[in-house]
């Protein structure tokens, strides 16, 4: 991206002055040289998203951005409905609820690594991973619905999961409102096996552990120490929510054109939130919401019956599960007046900062944990959120590297063989159902995580809590 463009107001702060349509700046967070490597689509991407009616204080973007669907991946974005907000597809993504979970096992890196390789093995059987993967569990459409509306909740109930589950998860794990009827039959139909699935592309369920910890008060509050080992869940709502966007978009343009928004690419077709097309949309996400919050708690299930088939003693909790692609009802306080704003995050991490009555009771006076995902074999981060953040970025934070090379440039340079073979000389088992998504989800394939971190952090959005590494990666 060209700098010359930008204005920089901070070491990790730069704008896109508002011209022509832009309604508000645009505003990047990164450093210098995450900004140079970011493709030119995210400085337009931005600047379009700047445009749209109601949009509050600034269109943001997160040192991982990179080009999106309407939206930049690592976008951020918030709409006043009193102002004539608008509620997008582009600016949830198409894997609504993609997110990631950990768990803390009590166990310690040195129990572990004798029989790492038995334990991934019995994780990839167990949980279903892969293009199309299945599950055990067949729901009718009825059945489905519920797990529509009641999310987590639907799971622990039903004996995937335990009760206090529920307590460390966003919305409790139920996002309220979503409307069974405002979801078509077809994306049902593609998702009445896949509860309790991974996918593919990148998600994974990993085997990891503490390398380093570095806010030692936030990561007592954690529960976190050296050497300890945990397991990261990241996935989402599956084909349902895949659905959702594909049925919702030409929803969208039709709505967009009725009400007259000027569009400025087709991917950011959008209608006001107090339509009917808007609240129809809204609706349907909530569901596809809650689709995702039941899919990482029947796999919590899964991999607490492996892990406990291993260690008798092992105490798998539930330390986190944070999302980062929805459309959320937030109160955000913008120029001294506390405000109702929709908040899109498209590829951004929630990272709200201490003193939110959201947040579990455990962890209300440290802030909320940002959960971050590297690309496979390299490390993930625990991060917690601050008041700065809230500020700045709706409290908002990035949610992984970010790709740095397209899907197809990396099946040209890399063999998955290939890159499971060096990941095993460097201590990481890797199971994939796909060779080609080895290659694919590469490690090369994505920018330094820890750059990403580290300008996530100087910006003032989080800190850093605790550094993990991984041990054993299961992919689709």
């Amino acid at each position: 991206m060209e700098l010359k463009k930008l204005v920089q107001r901070d070491e990790c702060e730069w704008e896109i002055p508002p011209r022509g349509e832009m309604r508000v700046p645009g505003r990047i967070y990164a450093s210098r040289e995450l900004l140079e490597e970011m493709d030119e689509k995210v400085y337009e991407q931005v600047s379009n998203v700047a445009c749209l009616p109601g949009i509050v204080k600034a269109s943001i973007a997160m040192p991982d951005a990179h080009w999106g669907y309407g939206f930049p991946i690592g976008g951020v974005a918030a709409f006043d409905p009193e102002e004539g907000g608008i509620i997008s597809v582009g600016g949830v993504g198409y894997d609504i609820s993609c997110g990631v979970r950990t768990l803390r096992t009590g166990l310690k890196r040195e129990e572990v690594l004798p029989v790492l390789e038995r334990l991934v093995d019995e994780l990839f059987e167990t949980v279903p991973s892969g293009v199309g993967s299945e599950g055990e569990i067949r729901l009718s459409p009825s059945k489905l619905d519920e797990v529509l509306v009641g999310g987590a909740r639907w799971a622990v109930e039903k004996g995937y999961g335990e009760p206090e589950d529920l307590e460390y998860i966003e919305e409790k794990g139920c996002m309220p409102g979503g409307d069974p009827a405002c979801v078509s039959p077809e994306a049902k139909k593609r998702q009445h096996r896949q509860v309790g699935t991974l996918g593919s592309g990148n998600h994974y369920l990993e085997i990891q552990y503490v390398a380093e910890v570095y806010d030692r008060a936030a990561a007592e509050t954690f529960g976190l120490e050296e050497d300890d080992v945990v397991i990261t869940i990241h996935c989402g709502s599956r084909a349902l929510g895949h659905q959702i966007a594909t049925d919702y978009l030409p929803v969208l343009a039709k709505a967009a054109r009725k009400y007259g928004i000027p569009i400025r690419e087709k991917e950011l077709v959008c209608a006001p939130i107090e339509s009917p097309e808007g609240q129809r949309y809204f609706r349907a996400m909530i569901c596809g919401v809650n689709c995702a919050l039941a899919n990482r708690q029947v796999i919590t299930h899964l991999v607490r019956e492996v892990v406990n088939g291993f260690f008798k003693h092992a105490r798998v909790t539930l330390l986190y599960d944070v999302s980062h692609n929805t459309c959320k009802v937030e109160w955000h306080e913008v120029d001294g007046k506390r405000r109702r704003l929709f908040v899109h995050r498209k590829g951004a991490t929630r990272a709200w900062g201490p003193g939110r009555a959201e947040l579990p009771e455990r962890y209300r006076a440290v802030g909320q944990p940002v959960i971050i995902g590297g690309s496979m074999g390299t490390a993930s981060y625990i991060l917690v959120g601050t008041e700065e953040g809230e500020r700045k970025a709706f409290g908002s934070a990035c949610h992984g590297a970010g790709r740095s090379m397209s899907r197809h440039q990396a099946l040209k340079r890399f063999r998955g063989e290939r890159v499971i073979e060096e990941l095993r000389k460097r201590g990481i088992i890797v199971r994939a159902k796909s060779r080609r998504g080895a290659a694919e989800e590469a490690p090369e394939a994505y920018k330094d995580v820890t750059r990403v971190i580290e300008a996530t952090c100087r910006a003032g959005l989080t800190r850093k809590v605790v550094k993990l590494l991984p041990l054993g990666c299961i992919k689709g």
